[in-house]
């Protein structure tokens, strides 16, 4: 019956979605900040935590340490360990869900209200006392190391990690956060506990919650949830200032089908020019079938069943990145298009059609992201990372529209650099 509820909760909380987005800043006895969304009507909560730092932590030598421990939190904590743990988490139909990337260590918890302290309690022990037992180590690093030897052979992640390579060299973007064959074989528990003591730190964790939680239980549950962190974690990696020249790097690889990751540097997220580039990104390549890389590139020449271009504000650098894949026979013809489309944009920007296009496009879906209790705490912990306000979510789309056919003008001039655009090939691609 628990778990039928909480599978209800999941199914139907997204009824409160957008009516229900007032943003409450909670502050507890102990001195931490969460946001709230509260709504009582189904009694299912769902709570959010994000560690800034992420991989880009993993000690010199020691790549692939913040992924690997982030993967045995849920493998035993406590008194319980892996079986224990799971059976104690299904018991009371909670879901835990522990993830890391390059900037962060993201935690996920959805329980029942009548189950809170429990669930909060495993989720506590997980966070403070992992086990790390020897046998989760190997099997976990197991598992590692085939998803390791899987992504060799996949042309996507090679493209991807030797782009990031190129532009990155020794800073902690340049390599996955996955590791190597070597680095992850070599990884003791020693490093697994160092790394559990650097990335999950009191100093740099955001929360958010929404569903039916007040703000007085939220400040009460926090306190007792994060009091045994460590205090500080370490100094965060370098700014990195992104410099590319326009160019091809290929990567042979035996494939009939060569993928390109294409780009240069971006714009930070707190640029006060964000929003027009945000806009303008959908009109160049981030609007589907809209989006003038696609018309060109598929529509109109059948190069490729899709070509997207997104902004990168990462918390150390900032990118303007694209994919695309395309026929070995066909790919010279793709980057050719794709320069051009860019030199153009860089040049003319945008039409007013299709600014207002974009712009419909970005408003009218807004609404449909605050489909549940879940999605809303992911959203709300997003924006305390990026500095926002919580007015936000009231604003954004006003922002948006206030976007003119001049500020996408000249921030086209300034964004895109064709002189920068750089592109890595996997594949076997002709004419490049």
């Amino acid at each position: 019956m628990k778990r039928l509820i909480l599978t209800v909760g999941l199914m139907f909380c997204g009824v409160f979605a957008q009516a229900s987005t007032d943003i409450q800043v909670v502050e507890s006895e102990a001195g931490h900040t969460a946001w709230l969304v509260e709504e009582p009507s189904i009694p299912f909560v769902a709570l959010e935590l994000r560690f800034k730092g992420g991989a880009s932590l993993d000690a010199p030598g020691k790549r692939g340490a913040a992924n690997l421990m982030v993967a045995l939190l849920e493998e035993g904590a406590g008194d319980l360990d892996a079986r224990g743990f799971a059976a104690a988490t299904e018991s009371i139909a909670a879901q835990f869900s522990y993830d890391v990337s390059d900037d962060s260590v993201s935690i996920s918890a959805k329980f029942l209200s009548e189950t809170q302290d429990e669930a909060m309690e495993l989720l506590r022990q997980s966070l403070i006392a992992p086990r790390f037992d020897q046998d989760a180590i190997d099997r976990v690093r197991a598992q590692v190391l085939s998803g390791i030897t899987s992504d060799a052979k996949d042309p996507d992640t090679i493209a991807t990690q030797s782009w990031d390579n190129l532009v990155f060299g020794d800073h902690p973007y340049g390599s996955d956060y996955s590791g190597t064959l070597d680095s992850v074989s070599a990884l003791t528990r020693e490093d697994i506990l160092a790394s559990h003591q650097s990335l999950l730190a009191d100093d740099r964790v955001y929360v958010a919650a929404a569903g039916d939680i007040s703000a007085e239980e939220l400040g009460a549950l926090l306190d007792k949830l994060l009091a045994d962190l460590p205090a500080s974690g370490p100094e965060m990696p370098a700014d990195f200032d992104v410099q590319t020249k326009a160019g091809v790097t290929v990567i042979p690889f035996d494939t009939p089908q060569s993928v390109a990751v294409f780009g240069h540097k971006g714009m930070k997220r707190d640029d006060p020019d964000f929003f027009a580039a945000y806009v303008l990104n959908v009109v160049l390549g981030g609007g589907g079938f809209e989006a003038r890389l696609m018309n060109e590139v598929r529509e109109k020449r059948g190069l490729t069943y899709g070509v997207y271009s997104y902004l990168v504000p990462k918390d150390h650098a900032e990118l303007y990145l694209g994919r695309v894949a395309s026929a070995n026979d066909r790919i010279a013809e793709t980057v050719s298009v794709i320069r051009d489309e860019w030199a153009k944009m860089a040049s003319a920007g945008v039409t007013e059609d299709e600014l207002n296009r974009a712009k419909t496009y970005l408003t009218g879906g807004y609404a449909l992201r605050f489909d549940g209790n879940g999605p809303i705490a992911r959203i709300l912990v997003g924006m305390q990372m990026e500095g926002l306000s919580p007015d936000y979510i009231k604003t954004r789309n006003a922002n948006i529209e206030a976007v003119t056919i001049d500020d996408i003008q000249r921030v086209a001039g300034e964004l895109l650099q064709p002189d920068q655009l750089h592109f890595v090939v996997v594949g076997q691609p002709e004419g490049l």
